[in-house]
């Protein structure tokens, strides 16, 4: 049995611990309330977007008198067997988020594993250093291009840099289908590993995000359907890229609570055990001491 000395300041190291996870269960949940707020927040128009683009792609398909309708962005391309596959990975950069980070990587790797027929080639695009890790390790697939994590204050300014040089790749031919891999917010205990296929933009209602009802009013669109298409696609595709790292940020916070919530649980029973344990070592102690002094005090008498 360890000493009480050995006891003692195991129980300290376990309340120093207890102190740290209760305190980062605090700030994630902090963080996470403002998180929830901006994926609650960015939703309706993201859902508009998706709807306005999907209504002026079938207006311009049904029109034959609007010219050519296939903008780049929606040019179908890769087939069975053939042309190049990206998959962006969006990870944190930092752990302590319960199974926030290895489960979409198994995801991601499950995904490659079952797409490696269907396509020439499979690369990645991996956004935070835990994702990195774990692929650099098992090296399922060559690793195109790292990013650090994302936070809720740069989550737009990094989906506009990686939509940018996704749509650049696109468009020069490198990449022939994007899809991007996150973890889907639900609540603060439930968040789900997810694709969505970026590229080619598919403007339809089975989308990610849903798309709203075809309006039933013809519009007059200045200066032409195909310069508004023109400018509103690759503005569709940020949005699409803003609001899943939102809903990656916010799964992020939401893991991480719960885990920290999980950690200071822990650590309460394992102070009552350690107690328990303590209190049993000090009487057996305190007996063993009794024993001795009585047996003493026989031997005097004898």
């Amino acid at each position: 049995m360890p000493s009480l000395k050995a006891i003692r300041n195991r129980i300290a190291s376990v309340k120093s611990t207890q102190k740290i996870t209760r305190a980062m269960k605090m700030v994630a949940a902090a963080r996470l309330r403002r998180a929830q707020e901006a994926v609650v927040a960015a939703r309706p128009y993201a859902k508009h977007m998706a709807g306005v683009v999907h209504d002026l792609v079938v207006r311009m398909t049904e029109d034959a008198a609007s010219g050519d309708a296939r903008h780049p962005l929606l040019a179908p391309r890769g087939g069975v067997k053939g042309g190049k596959l990206r998959l962006l990975l969006i990870t944190s950069d930092r752990g302590l988020a319960g199974g926030y980070n290895s489960n979409l990587s198994r995801f991601a790797e499950r995904l490659i594993v079952e797409e490696k027929p269907n396509f020439a080639s499979i690369e990645m695009v991996i956004v935070g250093r835990k994702g990195k890790e774990y692929f650099a390790r098992r090296k399922r697939a060559p690793i195109h291009k790292e990013y650090p994590g994302v936070a809720g204050d740069s989550a737009l300014a990094r989906a506009r840099e990686i939509g940018a040089e996704l749509s650049a790749d696109f468009f020069a031919g490198n990449v022939d289908q994007v899809w991007v891999l996150y973890n889907e917010f639900k609540s603060a205990i439930s968040q789900i590993p997810s694709s969505l296929k970026l590229l080619p933009l598919a403007a339809t209602k089975a989308d990610k995000i849903e798309a709203g009802p075809r309006s039933l009013v013809d519009f007059v669109y200045e200066p032409s359907r195909a310069d508004v298409l023109e400018t509103l696609l690759p503005l569709y595709l940020d949005v699409q890229l803003y609001q899943v790292m939102l809903e990656a940020v916010a799964s992020e916070f939401g893991a991480k609570m719960s885990a920290m919530d999980s950690a200071t649980k822990n650590a309460k029973e394992m102070i009552s055990s350690l107690t328990l344990v303590f209190n049993r070592a000090r009487q057996a102690a305190i007996t063993k001491e009794l024993m001795e002094i009585v047996g003493g005090a026989e031997a005097l008498k004898g």
